[in-house]
């Protein structure tokens, strides 16, 4: 039986170095996904390849396909995504399928049907655990979370960006405020997810490959996916209520 696996979170949080460390140290569960590409009207970022990571294409194109049947079109903070539902379904004939990327297109992947048969498997990963989110938002800490996540965000994203990049440009620095102002909402939509993996080791971290072995958070999230592939259910799986996180 065909399963489709969505792995998601906010911009930053370590979907794609994830994804590639479950490869590398896992190829008995990630040999078994087929990863979905994308249409995309960024500009592929530094390492990224058109084609394996993102159908990379001018935001025209990608707006053509709205008006198409086939196509799911989706405004992705400032971006348009598409996915093309016919190789949505040619994946899953082949094999397991794969979509990492962000909540919105993943909300919308959750909510749409599949071939009869086809099971689903939806994993959300968060810089922050249900237990410091509660901590925090006890009200004689005063803390606004929306901004503690945003500042979270903003320090991940600052650090990668400067990795990729070096100096950073007024454009990086608009989008890089774009993408952290966009994770609380993101946050919110984690309750949606089978299960929610803390994982503070985002994107930007060495942890995932300076040592030859994911360390640290890498690490457990890492592991905990691998589990969720082969059917067990790790320790460190959360199961977000819908009112963990209040509206603004």
């Amino acid at each position: 039986m065909a399963r489709f696996v969505v792995i998601s979170g906010p911009s930053c949080v370590g979907k794609s170095p994830l994804h590639k460390a479950l490869a590398r140290f896992h190829p008995d569960v990630a040999g078994r996904l087929l990863r979905l590409c994308l249409y995309n009207s960024r500009p592929p970022r530094p390492g990224e390849t058109d084609g394996e990571d993102y159908h990379f294409r001018p935001r025209e194109q990608v707006e053509e396909f709205r008006g198409q049947d086939g196509y799911l079109v989706m405004d992705v903070r400032g971006d348009l995504q598409a996915l093309d539902l016919a190789e949505l379904e040619e994946t899953l004939e082949a094999g397991d399928a794969l979509f990492e990327g962000n909540p919105y297109v993943a909300e919308a992947l959750l909510e749409g049907p599949l071939p009869e048969g086809v099971e689903r498997l939806s994993v959300f990963l968060s810089p922050l655990s249900m237990e410091e989110l509660e901590y925090l938002a006890a009200p004689d800490r005063n803390v606004p979370l929306a901004d503690l996540v945003t500042d979270v965000m903003r320090r991940k994203l600052l650090h990668r960006t400067r990795k990729q990049k070096g100096a950073l440009s007024l454009p990086d620095l608009e989008e890089i405020e774009r993408r952290a102002g966009s994770a609380y909402a993101e946050l919110r939509r984690a309750c949606r997810f089978d299960y929610v993996i803390p994982n503070p080791d985002g994107e930007d971290s060495d942890n995932w490959d300076a040592f030859y072995y994911p360390l640290g958070a890498a690490r457990r999230a890492m592991l905990a996916v691998a589990d969720l592939l082969d059917g067990r259910e790790p320790p460190i799986a959360e199961h977000w209520p819908a009112d963990l996180l209040p509206d603004l």
